[in-house]
């Protein structure tokens, strides 16, 4: 829980919230309880709590607790406050360990005690010694917070004090000595204090039952006023009779109920939280199991494009859109519909519906609703939104659990084929799931045991059939299946963020096998959006560069349009960093974006690649080769180098020289090939220099 939701919850049911080191010395204590303390919280830290307690003081249990690791709840002891009083506090707290095991200190709560216990000793004092200390007794009745009534053994009225008639609204000649509790009760009930439907009898008989009981237990007894009291009847030991106590707790009730709405519902949204999700799609299966109703549907949400536009305007706006959100979601379902807030920018939905259609009918609506643009502060944003579903049919056994996991599996199916997509529930998802998580599992070991290699796939200037670099493409080895393909891995490695590592072994590994080639070769390595994120990012391309020795114009590195338009300024600003130190970038898969060609003018880019999509059938469709043309002459006029990818045959090539492209790549002159093939292959490149030559993989 973030530590301004602990701050209220301690507003609320404590006086101040505390954490001690394992020295026990103390570590954080909240700023309000200056006022309680006498001191700024900030000099207490680094103290530890024997130092500030009084000499009459009994800390023993807490040393007994403290060294047994144990929690502790309402301990007492006296604080040594710089006004020279003595003030009582009650602490409570629970140990802090590391995941490792490790002891950190304790954290806990702590409130100032001092009235109550003060009340009490006096009240103590009071019955003890009633006729020596009348005056006393009085003075203390006459403070106390909660209205008083004193009864004989004939339920006759003894003491009463002024806060327990202005918590009924009566005159100070109201009542008198010798007054009879069931007279009282017929006064209140005349008055109107009760609400309405309380009678003379059943309050009689709950005083009764108080009475019979230990006299722990309050009695509620709601006013007429909306008010709550707690009465407490308490037997003397000695004459009969007892003492009544009462207390106005409408206040800790509203407090109460909104500890326990907070529990249920989402801080941000004030949307049912996955706890209250569970809690009524529990009764909701329950009702579908007791009697015939109609499926139960359980949408998974999932926002597209949320991130870029919490990063990019600020984690106000990203929290007025998801409140936004939350109310388009709330307008497009039935007031008996539930939508919840899973955490992050998922969300989740419960509806009737007839059947799969009308699941599906309502996920359609509420991502065509969601993806309407919105207007935050003077700011216009666009996202979108993707579902999965689950449905929950009479006589089909299901719990909400496994409700929401499915809908979760088909979530992640909808999130795989694209945005703004949904997809319902089946059961070889299930399979796909275990598929997935043992290719993670296995991906994790080939990263921690080295499996994977590098091979090289060669660049070549038309201008001289000569070698100019290559691309380095990872591969992994795997002990059972041979030669993993990056297609496989590579999406599931984005996914998990395990591309961030391999990214980086990739980058080292490159470098080092570049800086055995000869000067004029360089090596282009593929950057993930999640790499270029990466905060040590540009660091970690000077260390590949320093340990291998590589100069950094010989180190070329190539992104897509989709790190671009993820985070854009500050992705712009590591590409510019990295391009002032010398590194070559590259835009790859050049025309697959709707806005590549903006990003040319935002960033001057080394070298654009030609997506091999246009070279398939640039030898057979003119509009292929004037597209083609067409981005060759606009690389040609921003002084931009243009390779296209993708080269396999002799026709491709000859309309790609034709179109005026600089450098190519294809299968036509290699595939991609190990490490230890590559320095026979730029000794043939070499030969083959200025002569034509139909392929360097013959």
């Amino acid at each position: 829980m973030p530590l301004n939701d602990l701050e209220e919850l301690a507003r609320i049911a404590f006086d101040w919230l505390w954490a001690t080191d394992a020295e026990d010395r103390f570590s954080y204590i909240s700023p309000g309880a200056e006022r309680l303390l006498g001191r700024p919280p900030e000099s207490l830290i680094g103290r530890a709590r024997e130092t500030l307690a009084g000499e009459e003081a009994n800390l023993a249990p807490y040393r007994e607790t403290i060294a047994a690791r144990r929690p502790f709840r309402e301990l007492t002891y006296v604080y040594r406050h710089p006004d020279g009083t003595p003030r009582w506090f009650e602490i409570s707290g629970r140990p802090l360990f590391s995941p490792e095991g490790e002891f950190l200190g304790y954290r806990g709560v702590g409130s100032d005690v001092t009235e109550q216990h003060r009340t009490r000793r006096a009240l103590v004092e009071a019955h003890a010694q009633l006729s020596e200390q009348n005056r006393r007794f009085d003075a203390a009745l006459e403070n106390m917070t909660h209205g008083l009534c004193l009864f004989d053994a004939g339920q006759r009225l003894l003491v009463w004090n002024r806060r327990y008639l202005e918590i009924f609204g009566l005159s100070e000649d109201a009542v008198h000595v010798g007054m009879g509790q069931r007279a009282i009760i017929e006064m209140l009930v005349a008055l109107g204090r009760y609400k309405r439907g309380a009678t003379i009898d059943a309050i009689s008989e709950s005083t009764r039952t108080s009475l019979s009981g230990d006299g722990s237990k309050s009695v509620l007894r709601e006013l007429a006023d909306g008010r709550v009291i707690a009465v407490t009847h308490r037997p003397m030991a000695e004459g009969g009779g007892w003492v009544a106590t009462f207390e106005d707790i409408t206040e800790r009730r509203r407090n109460e109920a909104r500890i326990i709405h907070m529990a249920r519902h989402d801080g941000l949204t004030d949307l049912p939280n996955r706890t209250r999700l569970r809690e009524i799609g529990t009764e909701w299966i329950e009702a579908l199991r007791a009697e015939a109703a109609a499926p139960l549907a359980v949408l998974c949400l999932d926002l597209d494009r949320f991130k870029p536009v919490n990063d990019s305007f600020g984690h106000a706006v990203g929290d007025a859109l998801l409140r936004a959100v939350a109310e388009r979601l709330r307008g497009q379902v039935r007031s008996h519909d539930v939508v919840a807030r899973l955490g992050g920018d998922e969300f989740a939905v419960l509806s009737r519906v007839e059947d799969a259609a009308g699941a599906a009918a309502l996920a359609e609506r509420l991502i065509e609703t969601v993806a309407a643009p919105y207007t935050l502060d003077g700011i216009t944003v666009e996202i979108g939104m993707s579902a999965g579903i689950a449905l929950a049919e009479e006589g089909v056994p299901h719990d909400i659990e496994r409700l929401l996991k499915e809908a979760d599996l088909a979530l992640y199916e909808a999130k795989t084929e694209g945005r703004g997509t949904v997809r319902r529930f089946e059961p070889q998802m299930d399979e796909t799931l275990r598929e997935r998580l043992g290719l993670e599992r296995e991906l994790r070991e080939a990263l921690q045991q080295n499996r994977f290699e590098l091979h090289y796939q060669p660049l070549v200037d038309l201008s001289d059939n000569r070698i100019t670099g290559m691309e380095a493409l990872v591969r992994w080895r795997h002990p059972g299946r041979g030669l993993v393909s990056p297609a496989v891995f590579i999406p599931l490695a984005e996914e998990t963020g395990l591309i961030v590592p391999i990214g980086e072994w990739v980058l080292h590994q490159a470098c080092r096998d570049a800086a055995a080639w000869p000067d004029a070769v360089s090596v282009a390595v593929n950057v993930s959006p999640l790499q270029l994120r990466h905060r040590g990012f540009v660091q970690s391309v000077l260390g590949a560069l320093a340990g291998s020795g590589l100069r950094a114009n010989r180190l070329e590195l190539e992104i897509t349009e989709s790190v671009l338009l993820d985070d854009t300024e500050a992705n712009l600003e590591t590409l510019h960093t990295l391009r002032k130190l010398g590194v070559r970038i590259s835009m790859d898969d050049f025309g697959t974006g709707y806005s590549s060609i903006s990003y040319l003018r935002r960033f001057p880019f080394d070298k654009i690649k030609i997506d091999r999509s246009f070279v398939r059938d640039c030898a057979g469709q003119s509009d292929a080769g004037a597209i083609i043309r067409a981005i060759v002459s606009l690389g040609a006029s921003l002084g931009i180098t243009t390779l296209v990818e993708g080269v396999e045959t002799e026709p491709q090539l000859a309309t790609i020289r034709a179109e005026g492209a600089q450098e190519v790549q294809g299968y036509l002159f290699s595939p991609p090939r190990p490490v230890h093939e590559i320095a026979s292959l730029l000794e043939a490149g070499s030969a083959a220099q200025g002569r034509p030559q139909r392929t360097l993989a013959a």
